[in-house]
């Protein structure tokens, strides 16, 4: 099987970087988008098409022909009482929780969860994906959701999380299935 993520083009979110944000597209975001939608197009002939439940990837998915079933696994990290706020905001506020959040990958001062029950719920979606052999998914998703399923992929280490970057309109391919998933470049 053939699971592709594609990260959801920029929301205004990025641009001051909020934790778990339901903004929807930037008018950068939507411009973005039309230019990749040609590359990206054969991808809507797909099985099964997905993203995450929120605003910028269903109108993504949506702009991309996708028509994707939202899927509350494939939604962004729960970060408690942080969401909607900056990293700068948190650590003014709460520098040790966030030390604390940074460093071990079991901590969830926010009251949100934690990186590893994260990358464990993104790893169990991937996991339970229906179609064997050589079967197409697609899902449209935050780029924390897509470093959390390399992450699971590789089986790397959760450090690994904080130094994998992926951009909007990135895509990813993991082949394999349950448990035994590779990195697909190319």
């Amino acid at each position: 099987m053939l699971v592709t993520l594609i990260a959801a083009a920029r929301s205004s979110s990025l641009l001051d970087a909020r934790f778990d944000d339901e903004r929807p597209l930037d008018a950068a975001g939507w411009l973005a988008l039309e230019r990749a939608i040609p590359a990206l197009l054969p991808l809507a002939a797909a099985e099964l098409r997905y993203c995450s439940p929120t605003p910028c990837s269903r109108q993504t998915g949506d702009a991309l022909g996708l028509s994707p079933l939202a899927q509350p696994a494939l939604r962004d990290c729960d970060m408690g009482r942080w969401r909607g706020m900056t990293l700068q905001e948190v650590t003014a506020r709460e520098p040790q929780s966030v030390d604390a959040w940074l460093a071990d990958p079991r901590a969830a001062p926010h009251g949100g969860e934690s990186l590893l029950a994260f990358v464990s719920r993104i790893g169990g979606w991937l996991d339970t994906r229906p179609i064997e052999g050589d079967g197409l998914v697609v899902a449209v998703t935050e780029p924390t959701v897509i470093r959390a399923a390399m992450l699971y992929a590789l089986k790397a280490p959760p450090a690994s999380y904080w130094r994998t970057e992926v951009h909007p309109l990135s895509v990813v391919s993991l082949s394999g299935g349950r448990g035994r998933w590779s990195l697909r470049l190319g």
